[in-house]
């Protein structure tokens, strides 16, 4: 792995930056579209790849219940399976066990859990989710850790602080035994719930073990916008420069923004996807629901100045038609366009970074994009 700060924003933390990955190069700062199950819903892999992405995240704790790591083994990796030629990261699946909170058990050695799919109980070990990602071909891959939800009591955050350090000293040392052409680069991951010094001791503990590259864990998992930005800020801080920052789980415009000002590099979410199926597209001038009565006779473009495909054929009044017929072509069609969006945004971004002029391209995108929501 190579990644090398190109550019940086004299006003802000903001920078842009290139890492080279086993499966080409990705431009930061980058928004990777998130394939859960070794597919991003509702997209081809041709179409990421037209709209330019370049890394795409998975989840090892799905993947390893369904389809399982023998069937992508001998499919030749993650990458053969699901015919996808570029760069993959896989979440270690830490936050999905902690979702199933009623139905896990978190011990020293990793964690005990019933799949939702059938029940049936398995368990993850921070060695463990290492092979795994080992076996799926991921370029890059990520540690088990303990996730945790915010107003916890301090103690409990401490605990499970010291746990997700040890896991990742394990993984750092199961990392180290790979071999072969499929390993993958591993990240470290910055837990410690909404307190500062245990961010910082988190932060300590990785750089410590001098990984690749760092992810910052546990936040927008419910705070206020204010504590979300403080932290962030924080966090982003307490990380070396020379290496790539990832902060998981954003995917909003404003916190896409946020992100990069605070000097992040890479981000992943769901939103983007999630909300096209529920018929909520992204324009310009703010979010925008297809189902609208009003969509009912325009004929005009989801967004007037957006170039996906989407908008170049298809009309408001026809795809709120979709929608209310239930036709699967809606979910794709919406899709693609939040996912060119956001492509787009990222885009613009970047070239405001080289410009020396990130502050200015976020206050002029966020005026227009707040200040018409629901347009």
């Amino acid at each position: 792995m190579f990644f090398r700060v190109l550019e940086t924003d004299p006003g802000s933390g903001a920078r842009r930056g290139l890492l080279a990955l086993a499966h080409g190069s990705v431009d930061t700062p980058c928004f990777m579209p998130v394939g859960t199950n070794a597919s991003v819903k509702a997209v081809k892999s041709r179409d990421l790849e037209d709209m330019g992405v370049t890394l795409i995240l998975g989840n090892t704790y799905h993947l390893s219940l369904r389809p399982g790591p023998e069937v992508i083994a001998q499919a030749g990796g993650l990458h053969s399976f699901m015919g996808w030629k570029r760069n993959i990261l896989t979440d270690s699946g830490g936050y999905q066990v902690f979702s199933l909170a009623p139905f896990r058990k978190i011990e020293n050695e990793g964690v005990r859990f019933k799949s939702h799919i059938d029940g049936s109980t398995h368990s993850l070990t921070p060695e463990r989710v290492v092979e795994l990602q080992t076996v799926f071909g991921s370029d890059v891959m990520m540690p088990l850790d303990v996730c945790t939800a915010p107003g916890i009591p301090y103690a409990e955050a401490k605990a499970a602080l010291a746990l997700t350090t040890a896991w990742l000293s394990r993984s750092k040392t199961a990392w180290a035994r790979c071999e072969g052409p499929l390993r993958g680069e591993l990240f470290g991951i910055m837990q410690g719930n909404f307190y500062k010094e245990l961010r910082k001791e988190s932060a300590e503990g990785m750089i410590g073990l001098d990984l690749p590259g760092y992810a910052i864990g546990g936040l927008s998992v419910g705070e206020d916008f204010p504590i979300f930005l403080d932290f962030l800020s924080l966090s982003a801080g307490l990380l070396p420069r020379e290496k790539p920052r990832y902060l998981m789980g954003i995917g909003t415009p404003r916190y896409i923004l946020e992100a990069v000002e605070a000097g992040i590099d890479l981000f992943d979410c769901v939103f983007p996807t999630r909300t096209a199926r529920n018929a909520q597209v992204f324009t310009r001038d703010g979010p925008l629901s297809l189902r609208n009565e009003k969509n009912r006779l325009d004929f005009g473009p989801i967004d007037p100045s957006c170039g996906c495909e989407t908008c170049s054929r298809h009309t408001r009044g026809y795809l709120r038609h979709l929608f209310k017929a239930r036709e699967i072509q809606a979910a794709v069609l919406a899709t693609c366009h939040n996912l060119f969006f956001i492509q787009e945004l990222i885009q613009g971004i970047r070239r405001s970074i080289e410009d020396r002029a990130f502050l200015a391209f976020k206050k002029a995108f966020l005026f227009r994009y707040e200040g018409n929501a629901d347009n």
